[in-house]
């Protein structure tokens, strides 16, 4: 796992899905009541893999899987854990009907997959995920690598950060 940051992002070059895994399990231990994270990436990089991760760092026992169909399945923890899919929805009237209001803003931890289909609908302190699948030419076999970007706030980027440094030296 290689990691780059700077003052308003980390970038993370993962290299399997243990390790997105793992990225994800971190975010959901250092994930507070009222987190909202935005997880934006093409069909197949990632997204679902990260939040299993987030589910097991918030201490939940089921395994989460893309709610696509349903737009948004809720999992039981240390925290609850409201996972939102927005790939079918076109405009943020369609969220009307869901009271989503209650959930971003609930006492669990939201996390969205496709939330660049509807990203108004986010508050300015909401962490946003990127992931990426790295230009596959250069590589010999199926590529497991990712780019992941993390944006939020100095002061939780700074302990993310820290967790992921002492996570990799042990």
């Amino acid at each position: 796992m290689y990691i780059e940051n700077t003052k308003d992002r980390i970038i993370l070059t993962v290299d399997s899905v243990r390790e997105t895994l793992q990225i994800g399990e971190i975010i959901g231990r250092t994930a507070q009541q009222g987190t909202i994270i935005a997880l934006n990436g093409d069909l197949g990089a990632g997204k679902t893999v990260l939040v299993k991760g987030i589910a097991k760092g918030l201490e939940i026992e089921e395994e989460p899987n893309s709610p696509t169909f349903v737009i948004l399945q809720t999992y039981s923890g240390k925290h609850p854990l409201y996972h939102f899919d927005f790939y079918r929805l076109s405009s943020a009237s369609e969220l009307d009907d869901l009271n989503f209001e209650d959930f971003f803003y609930g006492q669990g931890v939201t996390v969205v997959e496709w939330a660049e289909r509807i990203s108004e609908v986010f508050p300015q302190y909401s962490i946003n995920i990127d992931i990426e699948i790295p230009d596959e030419s250069n590589n010999d076999g199926p590529v497991q690598s990712r780019n992941i970007t993390i944006k939020g706030e100095e002061k939780w980027l700074l302990s993310f950060r820290n967790t992921v440094e002492q996570a990799l030296q042990t």
